[in-house]
């Protein structure tokens, strides 16, 4: 097929390779153009000068950008997606973004008689570059059906939540759980170390039980080690935990804990941690 990528960061830069070593002709622009330089030399396909350039000809634009203004900048704005937008083609946002906007640009996008899916992601950069990344997607059954088989070159699980915003809902349930869980075991970690327990014959007992986690089998190591450069960074989770938050807000949802939570993220940042990972949640217990 005739894709075009928006936004090659830690996450659509290999998503974009792996739909290009699957056969599809690739057109890519990033706001940094050595890096869509660099792409294609390591992928072949083409880059372009704007996003409407890069989506000219093309059947499904994928974006994955920083946040709501930078996604309307790409697909609304001067030189963004819909002015080299074929009709019937589809947009497929990747950004972590407000439900609120998915359906502002889904009016927009079919009234000009093409298609759009909100669809953000998890996984991290790890789960990128190995194309196992999960999908949360809102939309129309039969675009998703479309779609699908291209998105699955770099997904472990891809799966249709709902209508247009339910894939943006998903991925705010998603960070409301992680925040919690991170916390948790923050503070167990934390707590072994006061204790002077072994801390691996703690995880290996505990991890065979109803406390199992990703964030425990992946991340407990690197938390008692102090370090903090692996995955999704904290200034990133504090813009999700905002979002979920405010769309809490709006339904009358009480999400305390992530409240809580997102303020101790402040504190890590305050620590200068805005680029460490989630995991340092740790941190502020033993700083």
């Amino acid at each position: 097929m005739q894709l075009s990528f928006i936004g090659l960061g830690v996450m659509g830069y290999p998503m974009a390779g792996f739909l290009a070593k699957s056969g599809h002709q690739v057109t890519v622009f990033n706001r940094t153009e050595s890096k869509a330089v660099r792409w294609c030399e390591e992928f072949g396909g083409d880059y372009a000068s704007s996003p409407s350039e890069a989506s000219k000809d093309a059947e499904i634009i994928f974006t994955c950008v920083g946040n709501d203004d930078d996604v309307r900048e790409v697909i609304l704005g001067e030189k963004g997606v819909i002015h080299g937008l074929k009709k019937n083609a589809i947009i497929v946002d990747h950004t972590t973004a407000s439900s609120v906007l998915a359906q502002e640009l889904n009016d927009y996008i079919s009234n000009i008689g093409s298609s759009f899916l909100d669809a953000p992601l998890s996984g991290g950069q790890a789960g990128a570059e190995s194309g196992q990344l999960t999908i949360m997607v809102g939309g129309d059954e039969t675009v998703f059906a479309e779609v699908f088989p291209v998105m699955n070159n770099y997904a472990k699980a891809c799966t249709l939540i709902g209508k247009v915003g339910s894939g943006q809902k998903a991925k705010m349930v998603n960070q409301i759980c992680i925040a919690g869980l991170v916390q948790g075991l923050a503070e167990g970690l934390h707590f072994a170390k006061r204790e002077k327990l072994d801390i691996k014959a703690v995880i290996d007992a505990i991890s065979q039980g109803a406390a199992q986690s990703w964030q425990m089998e992946n991340r407990w190591q690197t938390m008692i080690d102090n370090e903090f450069e692996f995955g999704f960074a904290v200034e990133w989770m504090r813009k999700d935990l905002e979002i979920a938050l405010h769309e809490a807000n709006r339904v009358n949802a009480k999400i305390e804990v992530t409240a809580i939570v997102n303020e101790y993220y402040k504190e890590i940042e305050s620590l200068g941690g805005k680029r460490f990972d989630t995991s340092s949640l740790i941190k502020r217990l033993e700083s």
